[in-house]
């Protein structure tokens, strides 16, 4: 049997940052996000040798380890091991006899689509298929977000955990004690096909390590960083206006609502921007976006531009110049999905 499971990649509309502690549990915290047709994806095969065989397919590299639990945290894959250290110790059912975790991500690391936190999903998913986990959403996405926070020590949010899991466009709320409320969006059709025909998602060909970002956030916030945490607040305002724009359909005001949550996000922390970026954003708005913004933590990986009318074509012609990648794609509904053949 080959145990196998895909969880979508996230587009973050508004709000990012709000989600990070001690902001969200201080203050509370508020996103929206969409889940999009780009996905990491893990596949496990029992073995009978005593292995575990780590194949990275889109990194191209290959570890193998005695299945002698935990197995070590030695800078190769850790994430992948990570999830397997906390089944083994949550539930206990992995065998001696080995089997061999095979994974794929859409997108590169560091490209602000979640792609991390996707991956921890999607692998909790293909051994929920297999050792038949107790797993509901809630209880994944945290889990996810314990192994990422607490187990490896990586900075970050929660929004990406839940996204993945829940899938769809989600008006998410964050409280402290990591109390999370996902309210899924009923958005007509109609206003979801504008928006996918207006939202262009161009890959700067750059990565970032988005940890020194958010962990420079988190310092503002225990510093009492006033302009830092203001500029937080005005992004929380940002996700209740994404969210009416949406479900009202008032669609074409979105570019503005991109633009408005742009400006203050550059205040949260230093490096959320930089020349190059600033370079493109100015273009893409010459052409004919009516906003934009840098998904995820900033400072590189893929930015999104809302292009009314149609100003997609111009605005594309105009991001061809600097070396990236229009990437299509669809909204998705579902989130982590698994199946065993």
């Amino acid at each position: 049997m080959i145990y196998r499971s895909k969880a979508p990649l996230r587009i973050g509309l508004a709000g990012g940052g709000t989600d990070v502690s001690p902001y969200s549990d201080l203050y509370g915290g508020a996103i929206l996000n969409a889940t999009i047709s780009l996905y990491a994806r893990a596949s496990i095969e029992p073995l009978t040798n005593g292995k575990v065989i780590f194949e990275s397919a889109d990194r191209k590299e290959q570890r193998s380890y005695d299945a002698v639990y935990p197995l070590p945290l030695d800078g190769q894959l850790d994430i992948l091991k990570g999830v397997i250290n906390r089944v083994q110790q949550d539930y206990g059912n992995l065998p001696a006899t080995g089997f061999k975790l095979t994974t794929y991500v859409d997108a590169p690391p560091g490209s602000g689509l979640g792609t991390s936190s996707t991956l921890v999903v999607a692998v909790l998913g293909a051994f929920a298929e297999w050792l038949k986990l107790p797993l509901g959403e809630y209880d994944m996405a945290h889990l996810a977000y314990s192994i990422e926070r607490e187990d490896l020590q990586q900075a970050g949010g929660k929004q990406d955990q839940y996204a993945a899991t829940f899938g769809g466009v989600n008006f998410m709320e964050f409280y402290k004690g990591d109390k999370v409320i996902v309210n899924p969006l009923r958005i007509k059709e109609v206003y979801l096909h504008e928006l996918e025909n207006n939202l262009v998602l161009f890959y700067t060909s750059t990565s970032r390590l988005s940890s020194s970002i958010i962990s420079e956030q988190q310092k503002n916030v225990t510093d009492k960083n006033d302009d830092s945490i203001a500029a937080m607040h005005h992004l929380k305002e940002q996700a209740v206006m994404m969210k009416e724009a949406l479900l009202r359909g008032t669609i074409d005001k979105i570019g503005e609502i991109l633009n408005y949550g742009f400006e203050y996000k550059k205040q949260m922390a230093k490096g959320i921007t930089n020349s190059k970026l600033d370079e493109i954003y100015d273009a893409a708005r010459r052409a004919g976006a009516s906003g934009g913004k840098i998904s995820g933590a900033g400072g590189g990986g893929f930015m999104i531009f809302y292009c009314p009318k149609n100003t997609r074509f111009a605005v594309v012609d105009a991001l061809s110049h600097f070396g990236g990648d229009v990437k299509r794609y669809h909204f998705t509904q579902h989130g982590i999905q698994t199946w065993s053949i």
